[in-house]
């Protein structure tokens, strides 16, 4: 019994472009060799199969009936092999049923996918998406094994392994509503101090080290509630005089919807650099490009 690990590809491509062509000299260009190569790879393949596959006739090279009986299958598995290995460079955005995964905390759901779930309908109508939240060992195996796509946000552990790539940089703005007695005016330290305020605990991000800043600038302002995430902060802080330190990404995309007013923060916090994260084995993945590309010319600001 013959065994694949035993043969060279290349073999069967001359045998298939010597069936087409039935000329060495035919065959030997295409493949840009030479015509003793061609005829040595003949040999080859004629000791390997125990038969002489082709005879030369007053009409060139002829093939055996054993070699009419293999060709077809030989070429339609050399054609689904060039097609295989072509897929990766093919991604035709406006056909392609692809779902993507993306890891993104709930202040990127809100910011990003409005506005990217609409130009998908125009560009991509058949490609979907699922967001996820993963931690920090999750994460980094999921990218790896290809479960997660790409990652959006805060996520400084991603080292290694991953390309990084720029949006934007978020500050830290004091979210109330519009009308608290703590709105008008100049919202100092004082008035920080003061204020009750809601903190995101927000787990697995670095937007989860905001309590550990306001402790480390000397502020210990009043805490009446702790939530895990983001996504209820807009509907809280409407109907309370509770206060809440967010970037200003996520007040820019819920102020004026909920009748919130977002102040510069009091207090000196760190930019919040926010990036497009993913594993160096899909990089050269022709649908992870265009996801990252569509991503970065939607979303990335100038000078970030």
């Amino acid at each position: 019994m013959r065994k694949l690990s035993e043969l060279d590809t290349n073999l069967l491509v001359v045998f298939d472009l010597l069936y087409q062509h039935r000329n060495t000299q035919v065959v030997a260009e295409q493949l840009g060799q030479t015509q003793p190569a061609v005829s040595h790879a003949l040999k080859r393949l004629r000791k390997m199969l125990s038969d002489e596959l082709f005879e030369r006739t007053s009409q060139g090279l002829m093939p055996t009936p054993y070699a009419t009986r293999i060709h077809e299958p030989i070429s339609k598995a050399l054609s689904s092999l060039q097609e295989t290995l072509n897929l990766s460079h093919a991604f035709d955005p406006a056909t392609s049923q692809r779902r993507f995964q993306i890891t993104m905390s709930d202040i990127g759901e809100i910011y990003f996918l409005p506005r990217l779930m609409s130009r998908l309908a125009e560009v991509a109508p058949h490609v979907s998406l699922r967001t996820t939240r993963s931690d920090l060992h999750d994460i980094k195996h999921d990218m790896e094994e290809g479960h997660i796509d790409l990652a959006v946000g805060l996520i400084p552990q991603l080292g290694a392994g991953f390309y990084q790539q720029r949006l934007f940089v978020q500050n830290y703005v004091c979210l109330m509503r519009e009308n608290h007695p703590l709105a008008r005016g100049t919202f100092s330290q004082e008035d920080f101090a003061k204020a009750q305020h809601i903190v995101v605990e927000a787990r697995g991000t670095g937007h989860g080290k905001i309590e550990e800043l306001l402790v480390r600038s000397g502020a210990t302002p009043p805490i009446r509630l702790r939530l895990p995430h983001f996504v209820a902060v807009p509907y809280i802080i409407n109907d309370t005089d509770l206060v809440v330190t967010v970037t200003d990404k996520l007040a820019e995309a819920t102020a004026s919807r909920f009748g919130l007013c977002a102040i510069p923060h009091p207090l000196a916090l760190p930019d919040v650099p926010i990036n497009l994260f993913w594993h160096r084995r899909f990089h050269q993945d022709a649908g992870n490009q265009w996801l990252r590309r569509l991503i970065h010319e939607m979303f990335a600001e100038t000078g970030a």
